[in-house]
């Protein structure tokens, strides 16, 4: 247990933290934690360090180039899910599902093919079950987010403007509870998401009034992820901006 519990203490840090070394610590300490904390012993335990594990290797993945950890990550996850089960504890298989996702995700973007950006989105909409708006409002929010993320990756690389409309809806029914009063930098994050997404939208579509839309988001997400201190997503909407200044004044043109 103290493992288990080291492990979440040096994560932590090492999200905070530039470098590599403490998240490997992280690794090193869940591992050593289920040494004991065996499946056959604990399996719920063993399921809840399997996780842990899974969230400290995405960690490190995301910060590394390749996709090796990335891949340890989602093998994490699946260990967790066979013991996380939706009978015996629904929210947190939904957990684990959207943990499952995000580290898809990475992988889906660092590779060419879709594959992994549609197993990504099955494990955002199989969290969804369990993740309700009733119940958990705010997580549900969060994996909406995630879906839409997901779903425009794949808009981007499939020709036609289906994925991009439902990541543009992924992305509404997020901002019904990330509301800009309650979580400020959530709502920028899901806005300008979606201002991207409708500007790849209106650009395959020569929809100008789409697009003046787009800009508008990303300018408003920009200004509050700066204002926030979320320095990522700022630099993230600060690329995007050009880019959607740009397809309006051609659009305007035409």
């Amino acid at each position: 247990m103290t493992q288990n519990n080291l492990g979440n203490a040096l994560r932590t840090l090492g999200e905070r933290e530039s470098g590599t070394a403490r998240l490997e610590e992280a690794v090193a300490a869940f591992r050593a934690a289920l040494t004991e904390y065996t499946r056959e012993r604990v399996p719920l335990q063993w399921a809840s360090t399997q996780n842990n594990l899974g969230n400290a290797l995405q960690a490190l993945g995301e910060r590394e180039s390749g996709t090796a950890r990335l891949e340890e990550a989602v093998a994490a996850y699946r260990a967790a899910l066979t013991e996380r089960t939706r009978e015996r504890v629904p929210l947190d298989w939904a957990m684990t599902q959207n943990n499952l996702g995000n580290a898809l995700q990475r992988l889906g973007q660092r590779e060419s093919g879709t594959a992994r950006l549609e197993e990504a989105v099955a494990a955002y909409r199989a969290a969804l079950t369990e993740r309700t708006r009733e119940r958990v409002p705010l997580q549900w929010a969060t994996t909406q987010n995630n879906l839409g993320a997901a779903l425009a990756s794949l808009g981007q690389r499939e020709s036609g403007t289906a994925r991009l409309e439902e990541a543009v809806a992924a992305y509404r029914a997020a901002l019904t509870e990330r509301t800009r009063e309650r979580v400020p930098l959530q709502w920028a994050g899901s806005t300008g998401n979606q201002g991207v997404a409708l500007m790849a939208l209106a650009e395959r579509t020569d929809d100008e009034r789409m697009a003046r839309t787009a800009l508008s988001q990303i300018e408003l997400a920009l200004a509050m992820a700066r204002d926030g201190g979320n320095d990522s997503h700022a630099t993230h909407c600060a690329a995007e901006l050009p880019k959607a200044q740009a397809l309006v004044e051609r659009l305007s043109k035409c």
